[in-house]
């Protein structure tokens, strides 16, 4: 079997690992540089019934298969005549016809394992390195890792994927002390992160696969080098706010923010965050006034990460961040894996990151939660905060998420039954934040006494609030469905 048609085959403990073993499965097949060279992924569960016996066909299936790779967890699975678990027995055939064993233990403790597996786990060890791994997201990175390694070593890989890739002109000169701290810091507070504050930064950027050799790779100068766009120029996020619902100069104001990529999502955040609407409460629960942001903020820093994470960084684009009157799309330069469709995102699907070695250093600090849930959880928090489910489509070479500042949509507005004086008096509002009966008269073409019924129609609709009493009235948006 030629390196660039790889079988892989997925041993555990099935019961254990159920959504992970999919999910990995998923991301082997998805991924924009593993699917080019991965033909088969195999998982018992997925083969019909057939009239062989069990052992016989997993066994055939490592015989068959590049590379073994097992996870071996709590566990140890049910045992045959001979006291051997399937876990092992796949084990045992992949070592006598040598085959590549990959092996990835879950979990830091082994105080809740099964004898027999710590027995297979302290087996493995003795014959190959393995790797420790305590989630989901880990293990998507370290298989990434080593696939990319064994493709790269049999001279499959012309062109490394760019994130394992060395950074042209770097060193261990250019990361940034400071930022290894932070993260070390940071990580071991957020995810129980095993390595000391005081590690060292070859030894930090070893554990986290960012070392070619002795030299750090395009993931690590992008997450922590002292200057990142000094090797990659476009490796930076433009936030740009417009006076109206069109991407049209000149701006209201503009920013680009450079840095590594944990400042650019705090920087981007931020920059949005201090644009929008914000409303203040009081201080009856605590010493601090409660302030409720017309987007949830968490929403907005999701659609951020998420672009910075997942971005092609071998476009010349870059991370676009653009707040309207009615919305904001976050664009990035990409598309999706293989396996996810635009209507996957709404529902449970698996992890497939662009960039694993990026997201994991992400998630690892908390800017990234659980791996693939990041676009069910925006869905959920404009919901509560009775917005419009996000929207999420492929646009010129680009993934672009639109978060909507206010429910009245086109598709909304069009069950009101609104007439075209209406219309334009929301447009009207949302442009300028509020509309008076004056300005009524003057954008519909409207008598003084029209536009009064028009806007009292709005306002029993619930599509507009009045603010004040008689002449120093005005109308803005109901904040409510």
């Amino acid at each position: 079997m030629p390196a660039t048609r790889l079988r892989i085959f997925v041993s555990s403990v099935q019961k254990e690992f159920p959504q992970v073993r999919r999910d990995l499965k998923a991301f082997l097949l998805g991924d924009a540089v593993l699917r080019r060279f991965v033909a088969e992924v195999f998982l018992f569960e997925d083969l019909p019934a057939g009239d062989r016996r069990t052992d016989e066909v997993y066994l055939d299936e490592v015989k068959r298969c590049d590379v073994y790779l097992g996870i071996f967890g709590n566990d140890y699975g049910g045992e045959d005549e001979d006291g051997l678990s399937p876990t092992e027995r796949e084990y045992l055939c992949a070592t006598q016809h040598r085959k590549t064993r990959l092996v990835y233990v879950w979990g830091r403790q082994d105080t809740n394992r099964a004898p027999k597996m710590l027995r297979l786990i302290h087996k493995a060890g003795h014959e190959l390195i393995r790797r420790r791994v305590t989630d989901a997201s880990a293990l998507t990175a370290e298989v990434y890792a080593s696939l990319v390694e064994y493709l790269d070593n049999r001279g499959a890989l012309r062109v490394p994927p760019f994130d394992t890739s060395a950074c042209h002109g770097a060193s261990l000169q250019d990361i940034s002390r400071q930022r290894v701290d932070w993260f070390l810091e940071t990580a071991r507070r957020e995810r129980g992160f095993p390595l000391k504050s005081n590690t060292e930064t070859k030894s930090l950027l070893s554990h986290l696969n960012l070392l070619d050799g002795a030299k750090p790779t395009n993931a690590a100068m992008l997450l922590f080098g002292t200057a990142p766009q000094r090797f990659h120029r476009t490796a930076e996020t433009k936030c740009v706010r417009c006076h109206g619902t069109e991407y049209r100069r000149p701006f209201a104001s503009q920013q680009i923010y450079t840095g590594d990529l944990f400042e650019q999502v705090d920087q981007a955040r931020d920059f949005v965050l201090g644009k929008i609407d914000r409303a203040v409460g009081t201080r009856a629960a605590g010493a601090t006034a409660p302030a409720t942001y017309e987007l949830p903020p968490d929403a907005i820093a999701e659609a951020i990460v998420n672009a910075i994470a997942h971005r092609d960084y071998n476009s010349n684009a870059s991370v676009e961040v653009r707040l309207f009157v009615d919305r904001l799309e976050v664009w990035n330069p990409g598309t999706l894996p293989g396996t996810l469709t635009l209507e996957s995102l709404h529902r449970d699907h698996p992890s497939v990151p662009f960039n694993p070695l990026i997201a994991e250093s992400l998630y690892l600090t908390r800017y990234i939660e659980k791996a693939g849930s990041g676009t069910q959880r925006m869905i959920e928090l404009c919901l509560e905060a009775g917005l419009p489910e996000p929207d999420y489509e492929l646009r010129q070479g680009s993934f672009v998420l639109t978060l909507w500042r206010d429910w009245l949509t086109d598709e909304v507005l069009a069950g009101f039954a609104l007439s075209e004086r209406q219309l334009r008096a929301i447009a009207h509002v949302k442009r300028h934040g509020r509309i008076t009966n004056a300005d009524y008269q003057q954008c519909a073409g409207a008598t003084r006494k029209t536009a009064a019924r028009d806007l009292d129609v709005l306002v029993v609709k619930g599509v507009l609030r009045r603010v004040g009493e008689k002449r120093g009235s005005h109308y803005v948006l109901s904040g409510k469905k």
